[in-house]
């Protein structure tokens, strides 16, 4: 009896983007969204009115760069990508609130959609959530739903697991 190896390669659609390069992106803009906060504040040392929406800044800020660090480390993928999604979030919907209908003790912004941090805040932050959602919804793909400590890999799911790049199949013949 012998052994035949069959080899199926890569479809040429396919694209695939180094992990490192995705989290690099994404602790980026988990950093922008702390200076996007810090720069509607006025700086560092300012404190935004009301002290509720001050204090919220700074946990927005300080969250920004715990998500930077965590995005960048290899073991807490899922973590991070929580993290990231939830700095996304919470900023997006408070703008829209603050816009749209106001914010205890910060009536003022209503109908103010024409700030110019504000927009950039909104795109960075969409850009984060949708980067995020991504990468949560191929990590639930490759590790079939379970929470683990799992990392995405250079490899695709083909026939219900991982490879890397091609499918050897041994047949007798």
């Amino acid at each position: 009896m012998t052994t035949q190896v069959m080899t199926q390669a890569r479809p040429k659609t396919a694209l695939m983007v180094p992990e490192l390069a995705v989290r690099m992106v994404s602790a980026l803009l988990a950093l922008a969204v702390a200076v996007v906060h810090i720069a509607d504040q006025g700086g560092v040392t300012n404190f935004t009115s009301p002290d509720w929406l001050g204090w919220s800044y700074r946990l927005i800020e300080i969250g920004g760069v715990l998500t930077a660090i965590a995005l960048l480390l290899p073991f807490l993928s899922w973590l991070g990508w929580g993290a990231a999604v939830l700095l996304g979030v919470g900023p997006f919907l408070g703008y829209l609130a603050s816009r749209s209908i106001g914010l205890p003790g910060d009536h003022g912004d209503v109908g103010n959609w024409g700030y110019w941090v504000g927009t950039v805040s909104l795109i960075v932050e969409a850009a984060l959530i949708i980067l995020s959602l991504g990468m949560l919804w191929s990590l639930g793909r490759l590790t079939g739903g379970r929470l683990t400590g799992g990392r995405l890999t250079g490899g695709r799911l083909t026939g219900g697991r991982l490879t890397r790049g091609r499918l050897s199949r041994r047949r007798a013949v």
